[in-house]
């Protein structure tokens, strides 16, 4: 069952469409053996918002060209979702998106990131020096890594402008939930300081209420997924098919909602 419109995988932070490395791993792959149009956006890894947004816009408008169509559904992963997000509402591209789905959005940021954020100027900006540098060799056009920690800092305000849909495109949430530190190892990390820090329901990086988003629809999986696990990273063979029938049962949902 193909979906009415091409379906575009949106990626988060540090990510990358980089030579033979995807940033879905196989999901693209497995989708498009279904019978289902996929493309990969490739936009900066540490580009801020307002910059990949940009990017994305520029990509979507090539894809409907070549597909000859008006619309897209996008399905974005972690800040690729605010990225999405202010590209749709921002730079005038609510009419050629039918859907947008977002996985571990923070949309009311990261407790990850604020802490980052918090730490002496000094040592952000050492860090931030050397992610830009290393971004820019694999393709990055407008790294700025110390931007995007900021923009991704943890907010309570219900007044800014953050949960809003955007009128006529059907959006739609899910989270993930990362109970067992072995399921990843560089998730672990940040999950072992986000319970210290108070958050329990969380996918290492993003919490489950800042993954709330307009139609939330829970969790991925009913079982422990990390922030990675998501889009096929550090994924253990067990639980690969699982992650897969996630994405094949969404866009039969998005073809069945008539997208």
């Amino acid at each position: 069952m193909q979906t009415k419109y091409p379906i575009v995988l949106v990626h988060g932070i540090a990510l990358k469409e980089w030579k033979i490395f995807k940033s879905f791993g196989r999901i693209e792959r497995t989708l498009r053996e279904a019978g289902y149009k996929v493309y990969a956006a490739n936009t900066d890894g540490f580009g801020s918002i307002e910059n990949n947004a940009k990017q994305l816009k520029t990509q979507i408008e090539e894809i409907l060209q070549k597909e000859c169509t008006d619309k897209v559904n996008i399905i974005a992963h972690s800040k690729g979702g605010l990225d999405s997000k202010y590209m749709i509402k921002e730079l005038g591209m609510a009419g050629s998106v039918a859907s947008l789905t977002t996985l571990s959005t923070p949309h009311r940021g990261s407790r990850v990131a604020s802490k980052i954020y918090s730490l002496p100027r000094w040592i952000t900006r050492f860090i931030a020096f050397w992610i830009n540098l290393w971004y820019r060799i694999f393709g990055d056009k407008h790294p700025d890594a110390l931007t995007v920690c900021e923009q991704l800092q943890l907010t309570e305000n219900d007044e800014l402008d953050i949960l809003t849909v955007p009128d006529g495109v059907y959006c739609q949430s899910y989270s993930a939930t990362m109970e067992k530190s072995r399921d990843d190892f560089l998730m672990s990390i940040p999950l072992y300081f986000s319970h210290r820090w108070g958050e329990e329901a969380t996918d290492g990086l993003v919490s489950v209420e800042s993954a709330k988003y307009a139609e939330y629809r829970g969790n991925c999986l009913d079982e422990s997924l990390s922030h990675s696990e998501m889009v096929g990273l550090s994924l253990k063979k067990k639980k690969r098919r699982r992650v897969y029938d996630f994405y094949l049962t969404l866009c039969r949902e998005l073809s069945e909602r008539g997208f």
